[in-house]
């Protein structure tokens, strides 16, 4: 068997949860080579061996993101979460907020979470976090 990390016997466990187990450890590996080789370019004091080590690194991340598109292809409340929490600009805790107190758009049908979105996009936010405290 491949993974080591399985809680339930593999013969029990339909196909469409051993793949995602299998991205799931696929992504939790790259982000640990990520850290890694962050970790030794940091501290490597010969400049061609560290320009090798973020190149791993930049690579890393790319195959990362590529298990975690296909994860929230497969998983549809990876989806949901990812369209709510990643590429915007509010504070991460507010999003969550908005979404909470029922104000997010991620349910709405549209695919949008309501919340301004980074690089560009309208700046129709409600601005509740410019609020506090006042």
């Amino acid at each position: 068997m491949g993974s080591e990390s399985w809680h339930e016997p593999y013969e029990s466990l339909p196909a469409k949860t051993r793949d995602l187990h299998r991205a799931i450890v696929s992504l939790m590996e790259e982000l640990e080579a990520i850290d890694w080789y962050g970790q030794r370019a940091a501290v490597c004091e010969d400049d061609s061996l560290r320009a090798v080590l973020l190149h791993n690194r930049e690579e890393e991340i790319e195959h990362a993101m590529m298990n975690l598109e296909w994860i929230r292809r497969n998983e549809p409340l990876f989806d949901k979460y990812i369209r709510t929490y990643l590429l915007k600009s509010e504070p991460i805790t507010e999003i969550e907020e908005q979404e909470t107190n029922g104000n997010g758009g991620a349910q709405g049908g549209n695919g949008s979470s309501g919340t301004r979105p980074m690089g560009g996009g309208s700046n129709r936010g409600l601005g509740i976090g410019s609020l506090r405290g006042k």
